[in-house]
């Protein structure tokens, strides 16, 4: 899928995102529960890039659990990032967000945050060069030792492991009352828009990308999450 039609469908999306996929939240609550020793050692004034922010979810809990934190949240998509400024309205963190619409290479290639999230964002990369690039774009924005949480779909596709994690997968995904549509949606998806590697190739990929070798630290069902550093030596 083309980084328009992309767009397109997630500023479709954008209003009824977080309702349509609520009754997956204790996956992403189990994420984000994990989040807190990953990033406890980071400064108090950390600065923190949230890639592919949406409708700033990650953010807000972020947000709660470290009040003194700034946050940039990046996402192609105007009506996302609208509903993520309505969320840090509403939650009381405006004031230490700024928010801009575009991808990573429309930010200003300096090492500058302390850490970054990046869940669910890098698989719509299918071709793995470009992959490659993207995390390494994120690297050139984090300060030497920065801190990546990243988050994606993995698996061997070709194994017999992969289809019954898949039937398991979409099971969850009806008995949390996702709309049926949808899940034909995600089935087609995955079958072509969705670049789903083993987990090994994921942290490779990463690593060759400027960071330390990935540490999954995180998994449930077909999500996995790793964390690595950028490499101290690792330039821009």
């Amino acid at each position: 899928m083309r980084n328009d039609e992309l767009k397109a469908l997630f500023d479709q999306q954008a209003a009824g995102y977080d309702e349509q996929w609520a009754g997956m939240a204790p996956i992403r609550d189990g994420l984000y529960f994990q989040l807190d020793p990953l990033f406890s050692d980071l400064p108090d004034n950390a600065r923190i890039l949230c890639v592919g922010a949406g409708t700033g979810v990650e953010m807000a809990y972020l947000a709660n659990r470290f009040p003194s934190w700034q946050f940039t949240a990046l996402d192609p998509s105007g009506a996302m990032l609208e509903v993520c400024r309505q969320r840090a309205t509403q939650e009381g963190f405006l004031s230490r967000c700024q928010f801009h619409q575009g991808y990573l290479d429309s930010l200003p290639a300096e090492p500058s945050y302390d850490g970054a999230t990046c869940f669910l964002v890098s698989q719509f990369l299918v071709d793995p060069l470009e992959r490659t690039v993207f995390f390494h774009d994120i690297a050139r924005r984090l300060k030497p030792g920065g801190l990546l949480a990243n988050a994606d779909l993995a698996s061997d596709t070709h194994s017999p492991a992969y289809q019954a994690l898949l039937r398991n997968w979409l099971k969850l995904m009806s008995s949390a009352e996702v709309q049926p549509e949808m899940i034909e949606r995600v089935r087609s998806a995955y079958a072509k828009d969705v670049a789903i590697l083993p987990a090994q190739q994921v942290a490779e990929l990463i690593e060759q990308a400027g960071f330390e070798a990935p540490v999954q630290f995180f998994q449930a069902g077909l999500m996995h999450g790793w964390f690595s550093r950028r490499k101290i030596d690792e330039g821009s």
